[in-house]
Order: C-alpha cells, then structure tokens, then sequence
C-alpha cells in the first residue's frame, strides 16, 4: 500500500497538482503523478491517504480524460466541429482509443458538439460567404464525417433560388475578365468553372441562358481574334504558306471564333 505524502501546485499550471507518496520501500517520499483539480476533488485526494494500485490506475486514467477533454475544448474554442474532426484531431495528439471515446461522449452529452447543428451552420456560412456551389459542400461534409442524411437536410439551407444567384454572380464576373475569348469558348470555360465550384447542369444552364453577356462590337470581336491569333501565331511561326495558315485557323477556330474574323486576321498578318 502507498501512501500520499504531500500535494503541492505546479508553478506553471495553477490547476494542475503534483502528487507524492511514499512505496514503502526505504526511499521515501517520490514524485508519483499529476492531476488537474477536477479529479483532485473527485478523488477526495489529499495527504495521508491510501492508494492501491486499482486507484491509482483509475486516478490516471481520469486524468488522461480530463487533459484530452481540455485539448478538445480548446480546439473547439475556435470554431464549430464535426466529432471526426475532434477524433482526427485527438488521434493526432497521440490520445489513445478508450480516452478520446469518453471525451467524445462528453463533449456530446454537454451539447459542445453536435453534427446535426454544424452541418447546418457550415452549408449557411459558405452559401452566404463564399462560391462554392452545393456539391462542393456536400463533398467538404462527407470529408469532415457528417452522416449522409445529416448533410442532404442540411442542404436545404442552400435553397434552389439562392444557387442560381450566386452562379449568375459567377457568371458576371467571368464574362468580364474573359472578353479576348470567343463567346463559344466563354460558354465552355465558364460551365467548367461552376462544376468545379460544385454547381448542378440545372443551375449552370439556367445561369448560361439568364446572365446578361456583355455585347462585342465588331471592334471588340478583332480585338479578341488578334489576341488568339498572336499567340497562335507565335506557335506556328515557323511555318509558311498553306501549312501556317491551315493551322492557324485550325487553332483559332477550335477557340470559337467564325472563319470570317479568322481569314481577316490572317489577311492583317499577310499585309504585316
């Protein structure tokens, strides 16, 4: 049997104590553990009392909870989580398996997580603050270990009306910074963009057919053919006659532009 010694607090750590005891062995008084003060008052800990090694196993094993629960807490401090991702993370931390279930069980008992209430907070702050389309989020859910009926409900915070918004504000905006392409490829590229942004066909077609295309002169479509074409033309530079020209409007008109705008420049080129 083991006896406590002398409990004292850790310079460092206010909630944290030192535990000594003495083994019986001739040594005397040892550092044997510390703990925080929860389980300090749980265990009624104090000077003078026997341990056996039942207690003592016990005793550190709360004490564990207790250092795993405050990662947790702390990592939640910055802002909502999925209950993988304080899995992930405790794994991470090298907490073992019994600890962090216990940790997770408390965490979910006292309402700090809950993946029903993330889900929907998370499909609200990137509908409302960011592009991503729904598919995207969905995906970022899955990632994060959300259940598959918890996300789909989830995601009706993310209404049809609301999606074809911000794909039309997409849409805009890339039809601005892309005018030296042709409209055919405008199309293409800008289809592509709101996949990838996680958008569905219903919502890229009704954002190709609604956003306003910013109109181009005939001016502009030159301007935008001359832009192409320099660069085609760099490519093909060491070709002549038939070959050159046959690759650029090759090239050119796989950009979408007609074989009128393309034979104009290539006639500029040749007066060059």
């Amino acid at each position: 049997m083991t006896i406590i010694t002398k409990i004292t607090t850790q310079q460092k750590n206010q909630d944290r104590f030192n535990v000594f005891m003495d083994y019986g062995k001739g040594k005397g008084e040892e550092f044997a553990f510390s703990v925080d003060s929860d389980v300090l008052i749980k265990f009624k800990l104090k000077k003078g009392m026997e341990l056996d090694d039942f207690s003592f196993l016990e005793i550190q094993f709360q004490d564990d909870i207790r250092k795993a629960y405050s990662l947790a807490i702390n990592y939640l401090a910055r802002r909502m989580r999925s209950e993988k991702e304080i899995v992930d993370y405790l794994v991470q931390k090298e907490v073992d398996e019994p600890i962090i279930k216990e940790v997770i069980h408390k965490l979910t008992s006292q309402h700090y997580i809950n993946d029903q209430e993330y889900a929907v907070a998370y499909v609200r702050t990137q509908a409302n603050t960011t592009d991503k389309g729904p598919n995207v989020i969905k995906k970022d859910l899955k990632e994060k270990g959300v259940a598959e009926g918890i996300l789909i409900q989830a995601l009706e915070e993310f209404p049809l009306e609301q999606q074809m918004e911000k794909a039309i504000k997409i849409s805009e905006k890339f039809y601005q910074k892309n005018a030296k392409v042709s409209l055919k490829v405008q199309q293409q590229k800008l289809e592509q963009l709101l996949l990838r942004k996680g958008y569905s066909y219903e919502v890229i077609n009704f954002a190709l057919n609604e956003t306003e295309v910013p109109k181009q002169g005939e001016d502009e479509e030159m301007e935008a053919v001359r832009f192409q074409g320099e660069k085609v033309h760099r490519k093909y530079s060491h070709l002549e006659g038939f070959e050159y020209q046959q690759k650029i409007k090759q090239a050119l008109y796989r950009k979408g532009f007609t074989m009128d705008l393309i034979e104009r420049f290539i006639a500029e080129k040749d007066e060059k």
